[in-house]
């Protein structure tokens, strides 16, 4: 599981119980270690460990920034700071969760001793003046279901928020000519999201496949595990290339720094090695540095979303939406030539031919069924969005490459939106239930979430811990 680390900030107000706050804030933290919570806490900064003094305030960004939190956590022991809540908040410039615990009953002589609920409110508003996005966990008890399920959730969104704000792309060669749908805008890419791409030449890529073959061992340990795990359909060299290919396109994403690829995969490649990639992607896939097809940088952020949001817990697949499925008129078929990874197969791949070329290097099995999120980060004229929503595996006829039959609630209104946009005909699916987490996610990254079906009240009540995930899937 990813490492998400919080700055752990109670707060309280002095004309409220200050012992009370303690009290809350200690057995906060005691929660948070029982979760195995990764957290940085300012007890040795403030007095009392909690935030209420503007000295200490500088002190604990400080703090913070040295430990390079990926969230802010503020527990409202007692009605709390809202001002000093919202200045942190502001120059750190992370995820903020916000919660208080339940307040108890007023004692015989109807004296409140904490008010939590009510400082929640006024820090909700300060934080909207001083333009601070955040999560709100409700007003529960530190035993409640609901707090643990909102504890996790934020730390998967700040995952994505993370990885998002962190994401640089090797693009290997310019898209195919053919392909004007994953055409993108690098320099605008880089100046709203802070999305990097490193493109190199195919030449480039060409020139470290020989250095892998003349290396040898790397490649040769590639080819076993290959066999080992994949049904072999094509010629011993034809697999060496293969593996050497996959060899080289991780050296170059660690040369590059990157965490994602986008390649163009025909049909300059096999001129220059004669075969496809797909395997080779299959291989980086599994191995969770995601590889995306046609040089299809949005698709490349997609994928490092959904793995985010799945906190590296399952593989993404990146698939083409290709054609009706001949018997459910809400049935799909997602299909790409090869790239799946292992993890995501119903059963064996094999490596052989793809459907589209003559060319040896695709993987070809089916994909396990089950519930699962499709997703798509995409825009254009200047707007970006991420749709998204469920889907659920379902039998249908065979067909070459990686695929799987899913239906979805209503194929027509999702069609209308592909065709429509900002979306073209490319989607990541992740065999988990990302929608509630992508889509709190997307108030940090500055996109607008689109969900493709009508759910987004029982994803907000989810959020709000009202129900469960299952609750809103028909």
């Amino acid at each position: 599981m990813d490492r998400i680390v919080l700055g752990f900030a109670p707060t309280r107000r002095r004309i409220f119980s200050a012992p009370d706050a303690v009290k809350y804030a200690d057995l906060t933290r005691k929660r948070l270690r029982e979760m195995q919570v990764e957290f940085i806490d300012i007890s040795d900064i403030s007095e009392d460990g909690l935030l209420h003094d503007d000295g200490d305030r500088i002190r604990i960004g400080e703090k913070f920034r040295r430990n390079k939190v990926d969230g802010l956590f503020f527990p409202h022991g007692n009605f709390g700071t809202e001002y000093e809540v919202a200045r942190l908040a502001q120059e750190m410039g992370v995820p903020v969760l916000l919660w208080g615990p339940r307040d108890e009953r007023p004692d015989e002589r109807g004296v409140r001793l904490r008010d939590s609920q009510c400082g929640l409110f006024a820090t909700g508003k300060v934080l909207r003046r001083f333009g601070v996005p955040f999560t709100y966990l409700n007003n529960c008890r530190l035993e409640d279901a609901e707090f643990e399920r909102g504890l996790r959730d934020f730390l998967a969104v700040c995952n994505v928020v993370k990885a998002f704000r962190s994401l640089r792309i090797l693009q290997i060669g310019p898209r195919p000519f053919d392909f004007w749908s994953t055409m993108c805008n690098e320099g605008e890419l880089l100046e709203r999201f802070r999305i990097q791409l490193a493109p190199i030449p195919l030449t480039e890529l060409v020139q470290e496949v020989r250095a892998a073959l003349a290396e040898g061992e790397q490649v040769r340990r590639t080819v076993a595990y290959c066999r080992e795990h994949f049904c072999i359909e094509i010629k011993d060299e034809e697999l060496k290339k293969i593996a050497a290919l996959k060899v080289a396109m991780k050296h170059k994403a660690q040369q590059y720094g990157c965490r994602a690829i986008a390649i163009q995969c025909w049909n300059a490649l096999q001129s220059e090695l004669g075969i496809m990639p797909c395997a080779a992607n299959s291989l980086l896939n599994e191995e969770r540095l995601p590889v995306v097809c046609e040089t299809d940088i949005h698709g490349a952020v997609t994928a490092v979303l959904a793995e985010a949001a799945g906190m590296g817990e399952a593989r993404t697949f990146f698939a083409d939406w290709t054609v009706r499925h001949p018997d459910n008129e809400n049935g799909e078929l997602l299909q790409h030539c090869g790239p799946w990874p292992l993890s995501v197969a119903a059963k064996k791949p094999s490596i052989g031919y793809p459907l589209a070329f003559d060319h040896p290097g695709a993987v070809e099995a089916p994909a396990r069924l089950g519930e699962m999120t499709l997703c798509r980060f995409d825009g254009d004229n200047g707007e970006y969005s991420l749709l998204l929503g469920n889907a659920r595996g379902i039998e249908g006829p065979y067909t070459k490459g990686t695929y799987v039959w899913v239906e979805v609630d209503n194929l027509k209104r999702l069609e209308a939106k592909l065709v429509e946009g900002p979306y073209i005909h490319h989607c990541v699916g992740i065999h988990r239930d990302v929608v509630p987490v992508l889509y709190e996610a997307c108030k940090y990254l500055g996109i607008h979430p689109d969900l493709y079906d009508p759910v987004e009240e029982e994803v907000k009540a989810y959020l709000r811990g009202e129900q469960t995930v299952r609750t809103w899937r028909r």
